[in-house]
């Protein structure tokens, strides 16, 4: 598709899963800025590392914007100083002002990853794995004021796929982004996209995750344990600590629900031909790899070899 000279669009995105919408927007529109958060402190050295969109911003050879605050008359003076027409956002990850979101044209258009009005917030994608839902989507919206409240102008469907964790699901979500990019953005900039108010009666949050979302309760059915899972991994990951002598921290990266055929207490452990087992309110949760703290990711065979889990052992 020829890109649209007369269209001037501002980039808002900082992960990843936002790589792929930038793409597709250089090629429908002319970006005259791409904002994204600061360089930010990571691995062991802990040195400055850049976001994602911001590699691939300047690969572009676009102009790169990393304000430490958004909240600030400057910010929304450099935003009114592009006379862009729109502004697409992407997991930006700030809260935009009154004043930024007024400043184009035609406003600001969000990419959200989920089936709105449900799961509005920072941590759609993780939400719905842990909740068990079976499909979720990418819905273009205009932004408002509000929380992920404004219209929707187009929305499109995924299933979710049974061996899909946070980690592959970003990668599908992104790849769909990045086609109603293509798709519905030049439909928007002619007018025939209609806007549809959300049903508030349906809305449903997805606040960002904290420390104790990560903890795994064998209190609760083994089939939630395995959405909580899958909803985590492979990052941050969903913890228990592991009793033994000494209490270690294991992060449980893939595991599922079966039937009960070994009689475990929730979080005792019990081992079956290899197979790691572990007692719940209701089924065993079987997990298929995990890491202790301070090692490295193994499958549940090679933690049975290795000893670093036996039966009788407890997860708490």
């Amino acid at each position: 598709m020829p890109r649209d000279s007369s269209v001037r669009a501002l980039f808002f995105g900082t992960p990843e899963i936002a790589v792929g919408s930038l793409q597709a927007l250089v090629q429908i529109a002319e970006i005259v800025g791409v904002v994204c958060q600061p360089d930010r402190p990571a691995g062991r050295g802990l040195q400055l590392r850049a976001p994602a969109v911001k590699t691939a911003a300047l690969e572009l050879g676009l102009q790169v914007h990393q304000p430490g605050k958004v909240r600030t008359p400057e910010f929304e003076d450099w935003v009114r100083s592009k006379e862009a027409d729109v502004a697409l956002v992407i997991a930006y990850g700030r809260i935009l002002t009154v004043g930024v979101l007024a400043a184009p044209r035609l406003g600001c258009l969000n990419l959200h990853a989920s089936l709105l009005p449900r799961y509005r917030g920072a941590a759609p994608i993780q939400r719905a794995l842990m909740a068990g839902e079976d499909k979720t989507g990418v819905c273009l919206m205009q932004m408002d004021e509000g929380l992920d409240t404004g219209p929707v102008l187009s929305r499109h469907e995924l299933r979710i796929a049974a061996d899909d964790d946070a980690g592959s699901l970003f990668e599908r979500l992104g790849a769909l982004a990045a086609q109603v990019t293509l798709q519905d953005l030049p439909r928007f900039f002619r007018g025939e996209l209609v806007p549809e108010p959300q049903d508030e009666a349906q809305a449903t949050l997805a606040p960002p995750l904290g420390e104790a979302d990560q903890k795994l309760s064998f209190a609760l059915p083994a089939a939630a344990l395995a959405h909580l899972v899958r909803g985590l991994a492979p990052r941050p990951g969903a913890t228990a600590t592991l009793t033994r002598k000494t209490s270690q921290r294991l992060k449980v990266l893939r595991a599922r629900a079966v039937e009960p055929f070994l009689p475990l207490a929730p979080g005792e452990i019990g081992i079956d031909a290899g197979r790691v087992l572990v007692g719940t309110s209701r089924g065993l949760l079987e997990i298929l790899e995990a890491q202790l703290e301070g090692k490295r990711a193994l499958t549940a065979r090679d933690l049975v070899n290795g000893r670093a889990l036996s039966s009788g052992d407890r997860l708490e």
